[in-house]
């Protein structure tokens, strides 16, 4: 089987609930959608469309010099077969802006907006990595850029903000670098075990799964105790055999309006 891995996925998925992982990765069962605050979609549009085409000495000294030739632009690599594996996989996502440094290599950076810390660091060393074999192994017709020579998070944090004319209100605050090291060994090593996963047996539910997967086990045993309370006063619900095999894809429950 080739699975589509997403470096969101690998970044956030992935540690959240294993679980959730394999349904979404192998069987094509999302999550259900919860409306995220949109401003942070915002704020990093506005800072893509920002640093497009600046020189990187203008905005994180900690680079070589170059310049931020590409923003949001979509990667999909070839095929990867990690060592030991039956199945394979392949990357396909969206990274924020890449700049090309004038003594050759790309740079590719990423836009967080909080308070960085190791931990967060540690977690997006994935995400980077992702974009970086994509990039420099892309599937027929992709985007190639190689090779990607540095790795790194700029972090906004607001700290405080400023009252202008005409009822214009500016968000203050730091950007700071965080570089991620780069280790295709590594990352190969993990998505090898991302493989082994996805072709294992489901992960079983267990006391520390996650909310959605709670909700959902806790819809399988009403199911199963009640088989045949299937109407209510505000109309029919349909709770189907997913939700009896423990299995929760968010189209699957149907509440027609009364």
């Amino acid at each position: 089987m080739n699975y589509r891995l997403s470096p969101s996925d690998l970044t956030f998925l992935y540690d959240s609930c294993k679980r959730c992982f394999v349904l979404k990765v192998k069987h094509g069962i999302q999550r259900p959608s919860i409306p995220l605050p949109s401003i942070f979609s915002v704020i990093a549009s506005l800072q893509k469309n920002y640093y497009s085409g600046r020189r990187t000495e203008e905005f994180c000294p900690a680079l070589p010099p170059g310049v931020v030739k590409f923003g949001e632009k979509k990667v999909s690599s070839k095929t990867i077969q990690p060592p030991g594996c039956k199945s394979t996989c392949y990357i396909s996502g969206r990274f924020d802006i890449v700049a090309e440094l004038d003594k050759g290599g790309f740079a590719v950076l990423d836009f967080k907006t909080g308070n960085p810390n190791d931990e967060k660091s540690a977690l997006y060393t994935r995400q980077l990595n992702a974009y970086a074999i994509a990039l420099e192994n892309p599937e027929p017709g992709a985007l190639e850029l190689r090779p990607i020579t540095h790795l790194g998070l700029i972090y906004f944090t607001p700290e405080s903000c400023e009252l202008m004319p005409e009822g214009q209100q500016i968000l203050k605050g730091p950007t700071q670098w965080i570089p991620i090291r780069r280790d295709d060994e590594q990352f190969l090593r993990f998505l090898r075990e991302v493989i082994e996963l996805l072709d294992g047996p489901m992960p079983k539910v267990g006391p520390d799964i996650c909310d959605w997967c709670k909700y959902s086990n806790l819809i399988g045993d009403v199911r199963e105790a009640q088989p045949d309370a299937a109407h209510l006063s505000r109309g029919e619900v349909s709770i189907p055999l997913y939700c009896r095999l423990k299995i929760w894809p968010p189209s699957a429950l149907t509440v027609p309006s009364s």
